[in-house]
C-alpha cells in the first residue's frame, strides 16, 4: 500500500476512535435525553394541538413551540399530581384509583406490574430487591440483575431467585430469570449505581464490584423465610 495512503487510513482511523471515546457520554447522555423529551411530548402534545387549533394563527402553530409546550406541561403534571399525591386527602384519593384499576380487568395486569416494576427500581438499598450479579447469558459471564422476590420449589421447598435482568443502554427491556438462590452473587451496589452502569454501558460505575464472592450460606428455608420478611417489609 502506499506510505501516504497507509499514514491517511491510520490517522483517520486514529482520530475517529478518539473523537467517539471523547463524545461516547455526551452522545450516551443525548440519546438518553431526547428520548425521555420525547416521551413528555407525546404525552402533552394532544393538549398543545388543541391550543393550536383554537389559535391557528399564533405563535402556537409553531412546531418547536408544540414541542416545548408539551414537555413543559407534562412536567407540571407530573409536579401537580406528585405534589396532590403527597397530601392526606390526595394520597387517600390515588389509592381509590388505584384500586378501581385493579378491578378492571386486562388493565389491572399491566397496571400492577408496572407499579411493581417501578417500586423495584426506585426502592432503596435497605429494601427487599436488592442488585444481584448472575451467570447470564452463559456461565462465567454475569449480568447485572435486581432480586425482585423469592419463590419456593414445589418439589425441594429450596428457595428460587427471581431476577430482573436489565439490558444495558435500554433497561426497559429486560428478561426474567428463575434460578437457586445460591446461583446469585450479592453486591453492595445501590439501585441508581446500577442503574447509572446500564445506562451507560460500563462507562460510569464504582471503582470496585463484588464479582466472586459468593451469596452467604444458608439453608433453604432460613433464606426463603428471611427473603420473604425483608420483601413483605419493603412493600
Amino acid at each position: 500500500m502506499n506510505p501516504v495512503v497507509h499514514r491517511t487510513m491510520h490517522d483517520l482511523r486514529h482520530n475517529v476512535l478518539a473523537g467517539i471515546v471523547a463524545a461516547g457520554p455526551v452522545f450516551i447522555t443525548w440519546l438518553v435525553f431526547s428520548f425521555v423529551l420525547g416521551v413528555l411530548a407525546k404525552v402533552g402534545l394532544p393538549f398543545v394541538h388543541l391550543l393550536a387549533a383554537a389559535f391557528p394563527n399564533s405563535i402556537f402553530a409553531a412546531t418547536s413551540v408544540q414541542y416545548t409546550l408539551a414537555v413543559l406541561l407534562t412536567v407540571a403534571i407530573f409536579y401537580v399530581v406528585g405534589r396532590f399525591s403527597t397530601r392526606v386527602v390526595g394520597r387517600q384519593l390515588f389509592e381509590l384509583f388505584e384500586t378501581t384499576l385493579e378491578r378492571l380487568p386486562v388493565v389491572n395486569k399491566i397496571y400492577t406490574s408496572v407499579r411493581q416494576a417501578v417500586d423495584t427500581l426506585t426502592s432503596k438499598k435497605n429494601s427487599g430487591q436488592r442488585v444481584v450479579l448472575i451467570d447470564f447469558p452463559l456461565a462465567g459471564q454475569k449480568s447485572i440483575g435486581f432480586l425482585t422476590n423469592v419463590l419456593a420449589d414445589a418439589t425441594t421447598g429450596a428457595p428460587i431467585a427471581a431476577v430482573l435482568v436489565p439490558q444495558a443502554i435500554n433497561p426497559s427491556s429486560s428478561y426474567l430469570q428463575l434460578l437457586p438462590i445460591d446461583a446469585i452473587t450479592e453486591t453492595d451496589l445501590t439501585m441508581e449505581q446500577a442503574m447509572s452502569m446500564l445506562l451507560t454501558g460500563g462507562a460510569v460505575c464504582p471503582g470496585t464490584v463484588h464479582y466472586s464472592a459468593p451469596a452467604p450460606a444458608r439453608t433453604a428455608s432460613a433464606a426463603l423465610t428471611t427473603d420473604r420478611e425483608t420483601l413483605a417489609r419493603s412493600r
